[in-house]
């Protein structure tokens, strides 16, 4: 592709008619609407930084006294819009089944560098498995979640370590090559380096959880391509991998199912803590 057609593949709002704003104002006003309903949730710090933050939602004290699983969502953005602020829309439906739920917040390029985002992500994640004990989450069943540019992080945390027991990556991009020139990567200076190195579906993927790969029915072929190669190869390396188009659902809509437990990212969300187990032990 030349690199104007490579810049509209890769807009997701060419979809939509190019006005994405509603989407994120929806986000942050069901977000804002679970931390004022769920009586038990927390910011914590991972890390020093500013944005090296996290909000945890808990769910009631369970008289069974296991300890509950907990899903963690990585926002999108492109690396360079939204925060854990506009992150938590979902915890309320996980919440009232029992699951735990962190939004995670990291530094936007171009503060930092992708590289540097990468490893904030990967500190968060481990920050909670290393802390579950006393948070009172299961650190055998973390599933790690994410829409867009979420998707590409949380698959680069799991494909980090063994402390991730399932993924959700939803409309994610995992081939960063197809960026590098274009105005979506100027701010994060990703050079064909960066991208080589940054890429989950240029890594190998051997071991790899569990995981759910899904986009909207209203995506650029470029998007739906990514997330088709991307479960291929996890298909392909011997991964349990679930994937699906989501009807009538556009980039920006498609993660409000996250919310939804009766739908099909739900039910699936559902099922990995059911059936996925973890590496760590």
């Amino acid at each position: 592709m030349t690199l104007a057609e490579r810049e509209e593949a890769y807009s997701p709002s060419s979809r939509i008619g190019g006005d994405y704003a509603p989407y994120v104002a929806a986000y942050r006003e069901r977000s804002a609407e679970a931390r004022a309903r769920i009586d038990r949730w927390q910011e914590h710090a991972y890390g020093e930084a500013p944005r090296q933050r996290l909000d945890l939602f808990m769910p009631p004290d369970s008289d069974g006294g296991q300890l509950p699983p907990l899903l963690v969502f990585i926002h999108g953005g492109y690396w360079q819009e939204l925060s854990k602020a506009d992150s938590s829309f979902a915890a309320p439906a996980w919440v009232d089944r029992g699951v735990a739920f962190a939004a995670v917040d990291h530094t936007l390029a171009p503060a930092a560098s992708l590289h540097e985002i990468v490893a904030e992500c990967r500190q968060a994640v481990r920050w909670l498995h290393g802390h579950a004990d006393e948070l009172g989450i299961d650190p055998h069943r973390i599933v790690v979640s994410g829409n867009s540019a979420g998707a590409h992080l949380a698959a680069m945390v799991a494909g980090a370590d063994d402390l991730v027991s399932a993924t959700v990556l939803i409309s994610g991009i995992f081939d960063l090559s197809p960026l590098v020139g274009t105005s979506i990567a100027e701010p994060l200076g990703l050079s064909a380096a960066d991208a080589e190195a940054l890429s989950p579906a240029l890594l190998p993927v051997d071991g790899f959880p569990r995981s759910i790969v899904c986009w909207g029915e209203v995506e650029t072929e470029a998007f739906k391509e990514q997330s088709r190669r991307f479960a291929a190869s996890l298909l392909a390396s011997g991964t349990s991998c679930t994937s699906f188009e989501v009807e009538a659902r556009n980039h920006f809509d498609v993660v409000l199912d996250l919310a939804d437990p009766a739908s099909a990212i739900g039910n699936g969300v559902a099922s990995l803590f059911d059936e996925a187990t973890p590496g760590a032990s």
